[in-house]
């Protein structure tokens, strides 16, 4: 999330291994190839995807150490390939748990230090030395605004007895260091040099709609992203606005509980956030990448780049659902055949006005056909009790065949599954 929110559509985006998996994967069924591009940000891709057209088992580092040797020089052959397969690193995992992201920057400081004149103004260089700095200064963002939350969390919880509008003053305040208090501005200043540098070069890069006339900030602008919220920082802010303006006190308190017991299952009960993989137990996987890149039998998680105009929390800018018109599902064993369910659902705002559909078990039906809250909320609906009469629930959510347009599919950000009493 923290990378679709900043970097947006058309970034700088070096993914060899990635690359050479899908050409595989899709190279069989097709005879002849076109290199297709919108820019020159996937030049690295397209150059792979050209070589391979022409020789399917070309090993990929070895075409990276022919693009370094070629366009960067003879002596930052191999470095500079290693370099590009370790940016395609930083996009894979949990941003928060890859420290690689600061090796891979270490790696483009040294090549940057022993380059020549000559190599520091080629633009192929500074694309990617500036894909070092901008990840690393977006990860270091990211935990430093997620500390700040959590600082903030402290301080609501002790709601109660400092009450609720000093609370949330307080909370408020820490939160706003992110902008009163910036992180790292030696590795931002770093970014506005070399998009700078990029603008200047023959590949005319223009990394920002204010300053370089950059079509629009999500189409390649990444400069003007930078600094986009990274925790749940205008969440918060809209929602402390909302409870300053109930006149009890008793109710300001229910609203700041609420925000704290957020992903709160309740005893029994269980809590999916499809936006991060770690915390989504429950959702049926499919194939490994290797087998299903185009994620065509499995769910696909998403992170959609364009700017939503609302204060929405951060795991509704992200989503998993399916592809085109498949199906996706969700699996509870070990429930209590006796108990009462119900579940809470938050949809996608990605898309809205495609209808979906939610069955459980052999199909029975949740919910018919229907368009999405937007700006997403939180829907409500019981399980009937046969379903899970046998201790075990199985939740499939598909879209409606034949719609045509945009192979979107569904989406879902949150669940819980909540045992009623």
């Amino acid at each position: 999330m923290a990378y679709a929110v900043t970097e947006g559509r058309e970034v700088i985006n070096p993914r060899p291994l990635g690359e050479a998996v899908l050409f595989r994967h899709q190279q069989p069924s097709t005879i002849g190839f076109l290199s297709y591009s919108e820019g020159c940000h996937d030049d690295v891709n397209k150059m792979v995807w050209s070589r391979l057209g022409w020789d399917p088992d070309a090993d990929v580092t070895e075409i990276l150490r022919e693009y370094s040797r070629y366009f960067i020089g003879e002596r930052s052959t191999d470095d500079f390939a290693q370099g590009l397969l370790a940016l395609e690193r930083n996009w894979q995992g949990p941003l928060a748990t890859n420290v690689g992201v600061y090796s891979t920057l270490q790696q483009f400081q040294a090549l940057e230090t022993a380059a020549s004149p000559l190599v520091l103004k080629n633009w192929r260089f500074q694309q990617a030395l500036y894909r070092a700095y901008y990840d690393a200064y977006v990860r270091s963002r990211l935990l430093y605004e997620e500390a700040l939350e959590e600082q903030a969390n402290d301080h609501l919880r002790q709601a109660a007895e400092r009450g609720s509008l000093v609370a949330m003053a307080e909370a408020e305040a820490i939160l706003d260091r992110a902008v009163a208090q910036p992180f790292l501005l030696s590795w931002r200043t770093r970014l506005f040099q070399l998009a700078e540098a990029l603008f200047q070069s023959p590949a005319h890069m223009q990394l920002s709609v204010k300053l370089y006339r950059g079509q629009e900030e999500v189409r390649g602008a990444t400069l003007d992203g930078c600094d986009f919220p990274l925790n749940n920082r205008p969440w918060l802010k809209a929602r402390f606005a909302e409870l300053r303006q109930l006149p009890g006190e008793a109710d300001r308190l229910a609203g700041i509980e609420a925000i704290l017991d957020w992903t709160d299952p309740e005893p029994g009960g269980f809590y999916d956030d499809l936006s991060r993989p770690w915390e989504q137990s429950h959702l049926v996987t499919g194939p490994a990448f290797e087998e299903d890149p185009d994620f065509m039998a499995g769910p696909l998680r998403r992170f959609p780049y364009r700017k939503h105009t609302g204060a929405l929390r951060r795991s509704w800018r992200t989503f998993t659902g399916s592809w085109y018109f498949n199906t996706f599902q969700m699996r509870y064993p070990d429930l209590d055949p006796a108990g009462r369910y119900k579940l809470r659902v938050i949809y996608s705002c990605l898309k809205p006005h495609i209808p979906m559909r939610l069955t459980a078990n052999d199909g029975i039906e949740i919910h018919p056909f229907m368009v999405r809250n937007d700006p997403p909320r939180p829907a409500d609906f019981d399980i009937p009790a046969e379903a899970t009469q046998g201790g075990e629930l199985t939740l499939t959510w598909e879209t409606e065949h034949g719609r045509g347009g945009n192979p979107g599919g569904s989406g879902v950000s949150e669940v819980w599954l909540i045992k009623q009493r």
